[in-house]
C-alpha cells in the first residue's frame, strides 16, 4: 500500500517540476538551510557532549526538552509568525506596516519568556509523575529548570529572524544562528565537564549553555534589525506603540500556527513519558534521544526549504498571486524529498556512523542495549521523514497563507489516537519501543496525506492575514 502511495506522489511530483521555479526557492531556502545546520549542529553537539558526559543524561535531556518545548513552541512559533505579516505586507507593497508588526512580536516575546519562568517551581510534581528512575527524575528537573531562562531570549530571536525572513533576507539569519552555535558549544564545553575553571554542572550547565547562547543570539539579531536603513524604511522605531487592531490579528493567524506546534511537542513528549516507563525504559528513551537528533540531521534542511516556501507564499498572496505560490509550494516539496531520501539511505546504510557519535563506554550494559535499539529506530525515520518533506512544506504553504486553525486542528485530532495511546498501549513490552516508533510513523504519515489534501484542495488561495 505504502509503496503504491509512494509511486503515486512520485509521478504527481514529477509532472509538477520547473527547474526555475526550483532555482528561485533555493536562493531563499538555502541560507535557511545554512541557519537550521547551525542550529542542528549546536543540539547535536549539546548532546554529544551528553552523552560522552553520562547517558543518563541523555535520557534525561530528551524528556526534559520534550517538556520544555510543548509551550516554548507556543511562544516561539507565535513570535515568529511576524514573517507570514512581513511577507504579506511587503508583496500588498505595504512597508509601513513592517515596524509595527515586530513590535507585536517582541511584546509577545517579553510576555511569554517571563511568563515561562513560572514553570521552574511546577518542575518537580511534572517529573515526579513521569514515573521515571529516580536518578533520571532529578536530571530532568535540573535540566529543565535551568532550560527555562532560555525561554526569553529564544523567542527574542524568533522575532528578529522573522523580520528577515519575512523580507526574504534569508542569509542574516545565518549569522545569527552562528553566533548562537559558537556560544553554546563554547559554554558547553566549559560548563558541562567543568572545564577552563569552571565548575562542573552536567545537564544544569547544559542548560544555562542554551540559554546564555540564545541571549547573544538575540543581542545581535536585533542589532540587525535597528540597522539604520531598516529603522528608516521599515518604520521601526516610530512604531513601537502597542496596536490593538494589528495584535488581535496576530494573535488570531500566529497562535494557531504556535499552537501546532505545542500540541505536536506535547504529544511527543506523553510518548517520551511511556517509553521511559518501558521495562528498558532508560535504554528506550536514551536511544530515542539519539535517533530524534540524528533525524534532526534530515528534518532541519527540509524545514528551511518550508520556511522559504511560507515567505514565497505570503509574498505571492500578497500580490494575489496564488498559481504562483502553489508552483513554488510543490517545487520545495520536490527539493526537499529529494534531500531527505538521500539522507534515509544514509540512515539505512550506514546506521553505526551516526550511532558512534554518542559512544560512552562507562555504562557497557546500556551501551549495547543502545546498539541494539537504535539502528531499527533509524529504520522508522528513514521511512517517516520522506513523509515529513510533504508535512513541513505544505504546513508552512499553508500557515503562509494563513490557514493557521486548520493546521492547529490537525495537531490537536490526530497524534493523540495515532500515536499516544499505542504507545501506552505497549509500555509493558520489552519491545514496546518499536512498536511506539512505528505509531509514530503512521501519524506522520497519516497528517502528510491530510495536508497534501488540503493545499490541493485550494481553499487557502483565498486568505490573507492583512487587508
Amino acid at each position: 500500500m505504502l509503496r503504491v502511495l509512494f509511486i503515486l506522489l512520485l509521478r504527481s511530483f514529477l509532472k509538477k517540476i520547473n527547474f526555475n521555479n526550483w532555482k528561485q526557492v533555493w536562493q531563499i531556502a538555502w541560507p535557511l538551510i545554512v541557519a537550521n545546520s547551525f542550529w542542528n549542529l549546536q543540539i547535536t553537539i549539546d548532546r554529544v557532549f551528553l552523552g560522552q558526559y553520562s547517558i543518563d543524561a541523555l535520557a534525561a535531556v530528551m524528556a526534559a526538552v520534550g517538556v520544555f518545548w510543548a509551550p516554548m513552541a507556543l511562544i516561539q512559533q507565535t513570535a515568529s509568525y511576524v514573517m507570514t505579516f512581513i511577507a504579506q505586507y511587503i508583496g500588498a507593497k505595504q512597508p509601513h506596516m513592517v515596524g509595527p508588526s515586530v513590535w507585536q512580536s517582541v511584546y509577545i516575546s517579553v510576555v511569554g519568556g517571563v511568563l515561562f519562568l513560572g514553570l521552574i517551581p511546577l518542575s518537580s510534581f511534572v517529573f515526579y509523575w513521569f514515573g521515571h528512575s529516580q536518578n533520571i527524575q532529578a536530571l530532568e528537573i535540573e535540566y529543565f529548570n535551568a532550560l527555562c531562562f532560555s525561554a526569553l531570549p529564544t523567542a527574542l530571536v524568533a522575532a528578529a529572524s522573522g523580520f528577515f525572513t519575512g523580507l526574504g533576507r534569508s542569509k542574516v539569519i545565518m549569522l545569527i544562528n552562528c553566533m548562537g552555535l559558537i556560544v553554546n558549544v563554547i559554554l558547553d564545553y566549559v560548563l558541562i565537564f567543568g572545564n577552563y575553571g569552571f565548575p562542573e554542572m552536567g545537564v544544569e550547565g547544559a542548560g544555562y549553555a542554551t540559554a546564555l547562547a540564545n541571549v547573544a543570539a538575540a543581542i545581535l539579531g536585533f542589532y540587525l534589525v535597528f540597522k539604520n536603513e531598516n529603522r528608516e524604511k521599515y518604520n521601526l522605531t516610530e512604531s513601537w506603540k502597542y496596536n490593538s487592531d494589528l495584535l488581535k490579528r496576530f494573535l488570531k493567524f500566529g497562535l494557531p500556527s504556535g499552537m501546532q506546534w505545542a500540541l505536536e511537542g506535547l504529544g511527543f513528549t506523553v510518548f517520551l513519558i511511556f517509553i521511559g516507563r518501558m521495562p528498558n525504559g532508560d535504554a528506550a528513551l536514551a536511544a530515542s534521544s539519539i535517533a530524534v537528533t540524528i533525524m534532526l540531521l534530515s528534518a532541519l534542511p527540509a524545514i528551511g526549504v518550508a520556511q522559504a516556501v511560507s515567505i514565497m507564499v505570503g509574498q505571492c498572496l500578497g500580490e494575489k498571486n496564488p498559481q504562483k505560490a502553489e508552483a513554488y509550494s510543490w517545487s520545495g516539496v520536490q527539493i526537499s524529498m529529494f534531500y531527505i531520501i538521500l539522507m534515509g539511505i544514509s540512515f539505512l546504510c550506514f546506521p553505526n556512523f551516526y550511532l558512534n557519535w554518542f559512544h560512552n563506554a562507562e555504562n557497557k550494559e546500556l551501551w549495547g542495549e543502545l546498539s541494539v535499539i537504535v539502528p531499527y529506530l533509524l529504520m522508522f525515520v528513514a521511512l517517516f521523514t520522506v513523509f515529513d518533506s510533504l508535512n513541513f512544506v505544505f504546513s508552512f504553504a499553508l500557515k503562509g497563507a494563513g490557514d493557521t486553525r486548520f493546521v492547529t486542528f490537525v495537531a490537536l485530532l490526530l497524534p493523540w489516537p495515532l500515536m499516544v495511546p499505542p504507545t501506552f498501549l505497549v509500555s509493558h513490552l520489552q519491545t514496546g519501543v518499536y512498536w511506539a516508533w512505528a505509531a509514530a510513523s503512521l501519524f506522520i504519515i497519516v497528517q502528510a496525506l491530510v495536508f497534501l489534501w488540503r493545499f490541493t484542495g485550494g481553499k487557502w488561495k483565498e486568505m490573507s492575514v492583512i487587508h
